[in-house]
């Protein structure tokens, strides 16, 4: 299965499946390895910067009695 480009996630305000809140910036690639990231911050506590491999931003998880994707835009 070929990997998502990163036009997968656009910018925007996404809520985590633990129920937190981050902004989407943009999606780019490493520049030593090519692996698309995802560039986004809280809307929390310190509103600090996060990278994310982007298959990881996308994946569904199973825990705590929720199953459903990772990441879900909301705005």
């Amino acid at each position: 299965m070929p990997s998502p480009t990163p036009t997968a996630v656009e910018p925007g305000i996404y809520q985590h499946f633990k129920g937190s809140r981050y902004e989407v910036i943009g999606a780019g690639r490493h520049s030593e390895t090519g692996e698309h990231l995802v560039f986004y911050r809280k809307l929390y506590d310190d509103y600090s910067f996060w990278v994310r491999p982007l298959d990881m931003f996308l994946e569904s998880v199973s825990r705590d009695g929720y199953e459903g994707p990772r990441f879900i835009r909301i705005a």
